[in-house]
């Protein structure tokens, strides 16, 4: 049985950017969703966990990995709770060209609180992730771990997808943007992880 883990795991654990642990009990998939959401600071209950687990599985069946962004989305939409996000995009500017370093600016929102950076990279991508990462920082030591990109379709105009791993002292979220344009892809999932970091600070401080 444990040279097969679909035995005994329903939903395998890298789909929800998780690494694979044996837990026992047929509803060892449930049990890692709910692990990975109270992490996050929410608790649902046990029909609202089923039917996330249902959503999570209809969508790991398809073939496509759901990351932490993406769980948040799904219970907060099972559990009718509003999708505050701690931090916002309001502004991004980045230059690139021949003979040119690749700058980008970035001013975002968080919690009301106006951050604005500026960052050089090897490209306008890494600029651009950079100058999110200072801004950030400045607040949340959050890094980035890992970068990933695919194209989506074909084509100049192609959707590119984008999925990061990121981490926040022992905490660890994946995320993932989608866009024609790789630098905003990229911003989205950066913002994406970021905020499923925050908001499991944010509500383990209102719990105090």
């Amino acid at each position: 049985i444990l040279s097969e883990p679909l035995t005994y795991e329903p939903i395998p654990p890298e789909i929800v950017g998780r690494t694979r642990r044996l837990a026992a009990g047929k509803h060892a998939g449930s049990r890692g969703i709910k692990a990975v959401l109270e992490e996050m600071g929410l608790h649902p209950t046990e029909d609202q966990l089923k039917e996330i687990f249902l959503r999570v599985k209809a969508i790991g069946d398809k073939g496509k990995r759901v990351t932490d962004a993406d769980l948040l989305a799904i219970a907060e939409s099972v559990m009718g709770l509003p999708k505050f996000r701690a931090i916002k995009l309001e502004e991004l500017t980045v230059v690139t060209g021949d003979h040119v370093t690749p700058t980008a600016s970035v001013r975002l929102n968080m919690n009301g609180r106006v951050l604005t950076e500026a960052a050089t990279g090897v490209g306008p991508v890494d600029a651009a992730i950079n100058a999110v990462r200072k801004a950030v920082s400045a607040v949340e030591p959050i890094r980035l771990e890992e970068y990933h990109v695919n194209a989506v379709t074909g084509g100049t105009d192609a959707m590119v997808e984008v999925t990061v791993r990121l981490r926040k002292g022992d905490r660890v979220a994946t995320a993932m943007g989608v866009h024609e344009d790789i630098v905003m892809a990229s911003v989205e999932a950066m913002l994406s992880g970021m905020n499923v970091l925050v908001m499991n600070h944010e509500k383990n401080s209102g719990e105090h």
